[in-house]
């Protein structure tokens, strides 16, 4: 006989019933423990806050006790001394040649004052800057007032060239011409530049800069790197230019006597003129002329005044800039017109390069027949690496070849020092072209 199925399945979902009712309390057991554990861990955490918070509580009330009792004492002091007599508020007595406030100046607080550099560079920080890091830096932080190749922009001071000129009446003073010790170029840069962010640079920026700055006087190749270890090997230009004074000793004695201050002269003379004469010119600036007028039929002055003022001299009309042969040719001409227009454009080359009679060199060559003639054959310039290899190539500056190098000198020579960016307008290029040309070719 057999059985029902309600028989076989009954136990069978009666035991899986008490399995699961087992598992569901175990886990709920589990779960208990572990929440138990978690909110010990917690009040544990508490308490260790708290405990902490009234350590300190603690430690600040007796500190605050402390403080107010040295208070306490203070006032207790300040009224006894105004009860003898004493005032309060008298300056410090001095103790031996001191006030008595203050304490000794620490070491280090001395050495970040104390950031002087000597000509034979003690006081320089650990660094070195290499000339191409230099351009980049310089470009960036003084090319505003300094110009790119350190010309000097409007009447900023210019930073390079000026070697022909120290003889001169109006010297130009750079710091490749004039500057005895590279530690003046360095130390000022550090403390005192750029213009308004005094302080900014680091000391690898500095070494850069002074490095770029040697550079474009032509003092130091473009592969020059410029450190603390080889910062006193370098000798300037101009080292021997400079003498002790010895007017303090020699001169001022004599001059330092009581000075006569009634009828001391009967007659007053004007015996020379300005030796400098200042002029702006049309593209903005000043340059320093000289004064080629004489002292004939200047007054002589007495108690009765001037002998004579003479009446102002019309100002006669200045004479017009010698200008190439082919600029005198008819407006009209198409080449004149280019010529004239190359030497505006040429004012954006001044600061390096000189043209027509008397041309020297500069930061740059002179380009008196540079159209048509090979790279690099300027006689008696020292040129950069990359134009030596140009020449040894056989580059030959023809219109095509100068009006690519002008558009971009970076991109056409790698290495050049030419770091003039470039002229952007076709018509500019071929006019300046134009101009070099009419130099001779």
């Amino acid at each position: 006989m057999s059985k029902s199925l309600s028989h076989v399945f009954l136990p069978v979902f009666g035991g899986t019933a008490l399995l699961l009712a087992g598992a569901l309390v175990f886990a709920n057991r589990n779960f208990g423990q572990s929440k138990i554990e978690i909110l010990e861990t917690r009040i544990g955490q508490v308490e260790a806050h708290a405990a902490a918070a009234q350590e300190k509580a603690k430690s600040e009330s007796e500190r605050a006790a402390q403080l107010e009792l040295k208070v306490q004492e203070i006032q207790a002091a300040a009224a006894e001394r105004v009860a003898n007599g004493a005032n309060l508020t008298a300056p410090a007595p001095s103790r031996e040649g001191i006030y008595g406030l203050g304490r000794p100046a620490l070491e280090e607080e001395i050495a970040a004052w104390d950031v002087d550099v000597l000509p034979d560079g003690r006081g320089l920080p650990v660094g070195s800057g290499d000339v191409w890091t230099g351009e980049e830096v310089f470009a960036d932080r003084c090319a505003s007032c300094h110009g790119e190749f350190a010309e000097g922009v409007d009447n900023w001071p210019v930073l390079a060239g000026g070697f022909d000129t120290l003889a001169n009446e109006d010297p130009v003073k750079t710091v490749g011409s004039y500057w005895p010790h590279l530690s003046t170029a360095w130390d000022y840069i550090s403390r005192s530049m750029p213009f308004g962010e005094a302080g900014t640079l680091t000391a690898d920026e500095t070494y850069a800069i002074v490095a770029y700055i040697l550079y474009s006087n032509d003092l130091v190749d473009d592969d020059f790197e410029l450190s603390n270890e080889n910062f006193a090997e370098f000798e300037m230009y101009n080292k021997d230019g400079f003498v002790v004074d010895t007017r303090p000793e020699t001169e001022y004695a004599e001059s330092r006597k009581e000075p006569c201050m009634e009828n001391c002269k009967a007659e007053a003379a004007v015996t020379m003129r300005s030796v400098f004469l200042v002029e702006t010119p049309p593209e903005g600036g000043s340059n320093s002329v000289m004064n080629d007028a004489t002292v004939e039929g200047l007054p002589t002055f007495t108690a009765d005044g001037p002998s004579f003022i003479p009446a102002a001299a019309p100002k006669p009309e200045e004479k017009a800039a010698a200008e190439p042969a082919v600029q005198e040719a008819e407006k009209t001409d198409e080449a004149t017109e280019l010529v004239a227009a190359g030497a505006k454009v040429f004012k954006k080359c001044k600061a390096c390069h000189q043209v027509g009679e008397g041309a020297k060199h500069g930061t740059g060559p002179a380009l008196n027949g540079i159209v048509g003639a090979n790279a690099g054959s300027v006689e008696g310039f020292k040129y950069s690496k990359a134009m030596k290899a140009a020449s040894e190539a056989g580059l030959v500056w023809t219109d095509e070849e100068m009006a690519a190098f002008l558009t971009k000198p970076k991109d056409y020579m790698k290495g050049t020092r030419m770091s003039f960016a470039g002229l952007t307008k076709p018509d500019d290029v071929e006019a300046v072209i134009v101009y070099l040309k009419s130099f001779g070719s």
